[in-house]
């Protein structure tokens, strides 16, 4: 007996030890931020003399796939993206040049490596890389910054429920503090308490369940709880905050020592729907997040943000993932994108035919109301397409299949931004997230005040000259669209219904608490 008790004790401090170095093997050290402006004197792979080139990067576990530049040997990627640094000396950063190509293998064009200790922090370096083995180089961007808010804790050690602690993140987060480290927006504690009725994934009738928090690129996961279907983590995970409107993802998985874990179940809640302080209980929902699954996690939430930080990043490229999902060819998503755009189109005929009443008078009241003077300017800009003849060589049937998959995808890409632009504007008018619409609003206000201020011709003069100088005066900024930024930002109608909270089943009481004893 006395022997069990010893084993059952150097098993739990074992598990213990195994928990702590689990914790630390997550948590990073600084942010590495880069920025691919371009690459010059690329080696040609196609046969009309050029590529089609992108860029992989890798530090350590995570990985980043810059977009593809069509035929040209001199690309301009102009991307920023951030990596963290696990490592208190850095690490090696690998970078790998590849040539698309359709239903073939892609041609590598050259690598190269950056020994990011030999980088100093908090400045930015300006970076020529040559090529190894190979001809050209890439021009980067690099900058090392020491790590924020991101940690792992038990329930006991929380930072927003110490007062003193909480006054100076609330201090750091204040109005004083709007205009320092504008990437510095907020924090979010998330305490990841239980879970309830969750899926059975073994033959013996349990699960062996962990949880996976994600929010853009940060990642942190829980300890795995064995043999049970009603985990307790009691963890308290905090996140810096980038961009406030943010999703926060929280996965549920099943560990298998054979295999990648199985899925059992996922919830996404965006940090402006948080509500704080407020223990709750959410629905698990399956991989795509349109319907239920078995399961239910119980969650408590804090988020702290700068208003005036927040609407600044508003109007500025979103934090995109390091790798994400090929497109796949389906007939439904196609089919859906379409009946998407249908429906946006006929909302924009049944709007012109009421502008069309207005002036037609059909109705005194309404064409007075509407005439009332409101200036609106939508600028479109149509991008004109290369329209060289691609070289006439014989295609084989694997060729020809994955040629018009590209087009499918393409289509279906295309049916799908329109659409999702299509839902933005309509949501930011009926207020699906207030916090964007009351930044349109401030925005269009002070548009209104200015024009009414200074003349239309020197807004138009200052404007140019800003456009047009603009690469003059740093030949190495990343372009933006400040319009489509900000509309990136409000969730699209299928977002909307995955973001959707699912009700509580009735028969459920959500403030019950299952123990269960540890086999």
């Amino acid at each position: 007996m006395l022997l069990r008790r010893s084993w059952k004790r150097s098993t739990k401090q074992q598990s213990l030890r195994l928990s702590d170095l689990h914790r630390k093997s997550q948590l990073w050290r600084g942010i590495v931020s880069i920025a691919l402006i371009e690459g010059r004197n690329l080696i040609p792979m196609d046969p009309n003399g050029l590529s089609d080139p992108y860029v992989k990067f890798r530090l350590g576990p995570q990985k980043y796939r810059s977009k593809t530049v069509p035929k040209t040997l001199s690309p301009q990627w102009r991307e920023q993206f951030d990596l963290h640094m696990y490592e208190e000396t850095g690490g090696v950063l690998e970078i790998t040049v590849w040539d698309k190509d359709t239903g073939r293998r892609d041609d590598f064009l050259g690598r190269c490596q950056l020994d990011l200790s030999t980088l100093p922090k908090e400045r930015t370096h300006h970076l020529d890389l040559p090529l190894e083995e190979s001809r050209g180089l890439l021009v980067l961007l690099v900058t090392l910054t020491a790590s924020s808010h991101v940690s792992i804790a038990d329930l006991s050690l929380t930072p927003l429920d110490d007062p003193l602690e909480r006054r100076q993140i609330l201090a750091r987060y204040g109005a004083l503090r709007s205009f320092s480290n504008l990437k510095d927006v907020g924090i979010v504690q998330v305490k990841v308490m239980r879970a309830e009725g969750l899926m059975v994934a073994d033959v013996i009738g349990k699960s062996d369940p962990f949880c996976v928090l994600e929010l853009n690129n940060d990642r942190l996961q829980t300890h795995t709880v064995y043999k049970n279907l009603n985990p307790e983590w009691n963890k308290v995970f905090t996140f810096n905050v980038k961009d406030i409107h943010a999703v926060l993802e929280v996965t549920v998985f099943d560990e298998d020592r054979d295999r990648s874990a199985d899925f059992l179940g996922k919830v996404a809640i965006p940090l402006l729907q948080i509500p704080n302080g407020e223990q709750k209980s959410y629905e698990l929902k399956n991989k795509e997040l349109t319907g239920r699954t078995k399961g239910t996690i119980y969650l408590e939430m804090d988020v702290v943000y700068n208003t005036v930080k927040a609407a600044l990043r508003s109007v500025v490229p979103a934090e995109q993932k390091y790798i994400e999902e090929e497109p796949k060819v389906s007939k439904q998503l196609l089919q859906q994108n379409f009946n998407r755009v249908k429906r946006c189109i006929m909302v924009l005929i049944s709007y012109g035919t009421f502008i069309n009443s207005c002036f037609q008078w059909e109705s005194v009241q309404r064409s007075t109301v509407s005439f009332v003077p409101l200036d609106a300017m939508f600028e479109w800009e149509d991008e004109e397409e290369d329209g060289e003849d691609k070289e006439a060589e014989p295609k084989g049937f694997m060729d020809k299949l994955y040629a018009i998959q590209d087009v499918f995808i393409s289509v279906q890409s295309v049916l799908d931004d329109v659409a999702s632009y299509g839902e933005r504007m309509k949501n930011t008018v009926t207020w699906t997230v207030p916090f964007l619409s009351w930044l349109a609003i401030a925005a269009l206000s002070s548009a209104t005040v200015l024009l009414y201020l200074v003349p239309l011709r020197y807004l138009l003069l200052a404007w140019g000259v800003n456009k047009f100088t603009k690469k003059l005066r740093d030949p190495y900024l990343i372009d933006n669209n400040e319009l489509l930024d900000f509309l990136s930002r409000v969730p699209s109608d299928v977002q909307v219904m995955q973001y959707r909270e699912l009700k509580t089943d009735s028969g459920q009481s959500p403030n019950k608490r299952r123990r269960t004893v540890p086999s």
